[in-house]
């Protein structure tokens, strides 16, 4: 949502994250920002059936929220199965990966900063 200009920007607000992605192509990942600060950066995916990221780190801990569909999360030496509404919270440098076994919307938030007290 576009803040009128002079405004300050305290917030940032979508009505409906899984319609930022658009339509997913077979065969494809398709990946839209959202929002990045000093604190966190957040990016939504959405992957076609059968599409999958293999397995990576991430140097920050991370969110993944699964907005639409389903699949599989590998998590350490874990595989758990996914739909909407579940949530895994990652420590930094947790090897995973993510399959989708149907059209997956799943979101990232990358955590980059801490606090200040």
């Amino acid at each position: 949502m576009p803040i009128p200009d002079g405004a300050a920007a305290h917030f940032l607000f979508h009505p409906d994250l899984a319609a930022l992605v658009g339509e997913i192509q077979p065969d494809s990942i398709v990946s839209r920002s959202v929002h990045a600060d000093d604190l966190v950066k957040v990016t939504l995916f959405g992957f076609a059936a059968g599409q999958e990221f293999s397995e990576h780190t991430a140097s920050k801990p991370a969110i993944l929220q699964v907005l639409a569909g389903e699949g599989t999360f590998g998590l350490g030496d874990q595989l758990v199965e996914v739909g909407p509404g579940s949530w895994a919270h990652m420590a930094a440098n947790l090897p995973h990966t993510v399959t989708a076994r149907t059209p997956l919307v799943l979101l990232l938030t990358m955590l980059k900063g801490t606090l200040a007290a």
